[in-house]
């Protein structure tokens, strides 16, 4: 990495083990000096971003965020200080007309004019792929919601109009990157659906512009010069990706990092101890979960019992949320009821009138009941063709989500077992979990259970896309007309009241299906070295939804 010095941000053996060499030979000049006297944030996630292409991968969030703007997005709807590539954004009296006043005199980071014309040209870009086989709907930039959109009109340099068919939120709730025009408009959907890699450096209009990418190890970014809000304060940015969070707790003892996020409750806890650091928590979207694979046929698990809506109702009954919470998250998190978690908060609900109870003797009962009876009374029970229950339990922590404690796959394994179905843990990295997990027409599935997280916006669609048909956020390939109508009708209203009942309805639905279990709503848990740079948030030290707070860290 540039400038990647030797006195306190040595390159510690134990962190880069095994990838040193190539990590110091893909980088530039390798410089000594003082503590902090290069002025480069240096920040780790667990991520495992494959491609800088944020139309081909999911796991590009980090760290094209700091490069790239969304039209208005998460943040600037809870913070009047962070907008996106929108300055304002207003709606008419029937909710279906949309103006957005773009900021003037905005530039794209290699100088030429952005505006409403590059935001037409992202959204018609996505728009006219659709139901073609190129569609773009394998990314985070994707086709979901265009359906809803009847025309996208640029009145001026800054300002856009977006019409829709029906009342909706997704104009102002769409975490789509708004991308240059002159760079992408070469680029064919077939090839930005997946050869096009989007090599850096990228041109965007964050603060921060990705300048190298080495997979697997790092993404190197330098400041936006002509970032409209004057260009940052600090030399650049070293985002580390890691698969683990072992790594990121030792980067920040040492103070080979900066700030890390994804970090354990046991790392956590040690990290609040040392007088060099500042730790912090907070409530997110995210959702640790327990998936039975549902798919019949190809990619089917092991037994049938997976598809059957009794079986997993009784499993529910052997899980106790409360305990997981309290004991494997160490009380940084909330204990899981149904898809909607508390930090999404016009749409949580404990569903106290249907919510299951932990109870073994209760969930054994429910599979004798159901037929999954223990009949030469091994232990073991049998599916409903004679077959001993061994299930397959795949884990993992998937790109950019919050690490699932190993703690809560014992617990939950543990209770399998005393239940009369053993489990083996199969656990995998992030490409090889995504390869798995992946749809049956994509090469994924043949497994039996999952313990995995996801983490989306709070927006009422993406609450409920654990149970979208062919949405690849459904791990367990479970389909159901009636849910599909109200995930359609969802994405038809701007009420929220409205939006509140249909979300309340589907959210039931699945919850007594059952093809998930919800486990926890665990906590981002970060820190931060208070050595080299002031400007962090408090209340949420760093942006989950955006760039901040990088477009105002400053040196100490």
């Amino acid at each position: 990495m540039e400038d990647f010095y030797f006195s306190r941000r040595f390159v510690l053996k134990a962190l880069l083990a095994g990838t040193a060499t190539s990590f110091i030979a893909s980088s530039h000049a390798l410089a000594a000096s003082a503590s902090c006297s290069d002025n480069i944030v240096r920040v780790a996630g667990i991520a495992a971003p494959d491609t800088m292409n944020p139309f081909a991968t999911w796991a590009s969030f980090w760290p094209t965020t700091f490069t790239y703007d969304v039209l208005v997005g998460v943040d600037a709807q809870r913070h009047p200080d962070r907008q996106g590539f929108a300055k304002e954004w207003s709606v008419d009296d029937k909710e279906l007309t949309w103006t957005f006043k773009i900021w003037p005199g905005m530039k794209w980071s290699d100088g030429k004019p952005a505006t409403a014309k590059d935001v037409a040209f992202t959204y018609e870009y996505l728009k006219k792929s659709v139901g073609t086989a190129d569609e773009l709907n394998v990314g985070w930039n994707n086709t979901s919601g265009m359906e809803q959109v009847q025309s996208i009109e640029v009145v001026d340099e800054t300002t856009l109009r977006i019409i829709t068919n029906k009342p909706t939120r997704w104009p102002v709730d769409n975490t789509i990157m708004i991308v240059p025009e002159h760079i992408w408009s070469s680029v064919s959907q077939a090839d930005a659906r997946g050869t096009f890699r989007n090599d850096p450096p990228l041109v965007g209009t964050g603060p921060m512009i990705v300048a190298e990418f080495q997979q697997g190890q790092f993404a190197r970014l330098t400041p936006n010069t002509h970032f409209r809000k004057g260009q940052p304060e600090i030399a650049g940015l070293i985002f580390r990706f890691f698969p683990s969070a072992d790594s990121i707790a030792q980067g920040l003892k040492s103070g080979d990092l900066d700030y890390g996020m994804n970090l354990t409750a046991a790392q956590w806890t040690d990290l609040s101890k040392d007088e060099a650091i500042v730790v912090g928590q907070g409530r997110t979207e995210a959702r640790n979960y327990l998936a039975f694979n549902t798919a019949s046929g190809k990619g089917a698990g092991s037994t049938k019992a997976l598809q059957d809506e009794a079986f997993r109702d009784a499993v529910g009954y052997a899980i106790d949320q409360k305990t997981i919470a309290e004991r494997a998250f160490r009380g940084h998190a909330d204990p899981g009821v149904g898809l909607v978690m508390p930090a999404a908060t016009n749409y949580y609900s404990e569903l106290k009138d249907i919510k299951r109870h932990f109870d073994l003797e209760e969930a054994a009962r429910r599979l004798d009941a159901a037929g999954y009876k223990d009949a030469d009374g091994d232990g073991i029970r049998e599916d409903r063709d004679g077959n001993k229950f061994q299930l397959e339990l795949l884990t993992g922590t998937t790109s950019g989500t919050i690490e699932t404690p190993l703690a809560a796959v014992q617990l939950v394994a543990g209770w399998l077992g005393q239940i009369g179905i053993p489990a083996s843990v199969t656990q995998l990295d992030p490409g090889a979990l995504d390869a798995r997990t992946a749809s049956p027409e994509q090469g994924g599935g043949n497994w039996d259970l999952l313990i995995s997280g996801g983490w989306l916006t709070p927006s009422a669609p993406d609450l409920l896309v654990l149970g979208e048909a062919d949405n690849t956020g459904n791990n367990s390939y479970w389909k159901s007309g009636e849910f599909e109508q109200l995930i359609s009708e969802v994405k038809s209203t701007a009420d929220i009241e409205k939006s509140k009942a249909l979300v309340d309805k589907a959210v039931r639905l699945i919850y007594q299906d059952a093809p998930y279990i919800i486990l926890a709503y665990p906590f981002m848990l970060d820190a931060r070295r208070k050595d080299c740079f002031q400007g962090w948030g408090t209340a949420d030290m760093f942006s989950m939804w955006s760039y901040f707070p990088f477009d105002r860290l400053k040196a100490i």
